[in-house]
């Protein structure tokens, strides 16, 4: 029997919604939560083209075929949660591409059970080179 992958990030129905159309408008995206002051708290989504990611974050998978990125810090805060990226009425961050959209990007998060906390130890997080 083979155990199965737990999520580190997610998405609503409502994110996934709204990341389809910024990727149909902009092309190829990413997120990157950074945790840094101003809009840094909260997921941004960028052009691929557009931002860097660098050596001090690390790879939290994808939602909606779209990588998600963290710095190295913030995920040791968050290691125990799983993420639940959600879209909800209101002002997306100065750079985030759904800024203009009228809706914003959200981090939600629940607690890792004893089982998926097992999970993960043994699959740890892709840092970024």
């Amino acid at each position: 029997m083979s155990e199965q992958e737990v999520l580190r990030v997610t998405a609503t129905p409502a994110a996934i919604e709204l990341i389809g159309k910024l990727k149909a408008e902009h092309g190829d995206v990413l997120f990157h939560q950074s945790g840094g002051c101003c809009d840094g708290s909260a997921p941004m989504c960028f052009p691929v083209n557009e931002f860097m990611v660098g050596g001090s974050d690390v790879k939290l998978g994808a939602i909606a075929g779209v990588p998600f990125y963290m710095t190295e810090s913030q995920y040791d805060y968050w290691q125990h949660t799983q993420l639940i990226i959600d879209a909800v009425p209101g002002n997306g961050g100065m750079f985030s591409l759904e800024r203009p959209s009228g809706l914003r990007f959200l981090t939600r998060s629940r607690l890792y059970s004893d089982d998926e906390n097992a999970w993960l130890e043994r699959h740890p997080v892709e840092h970024v080179s």
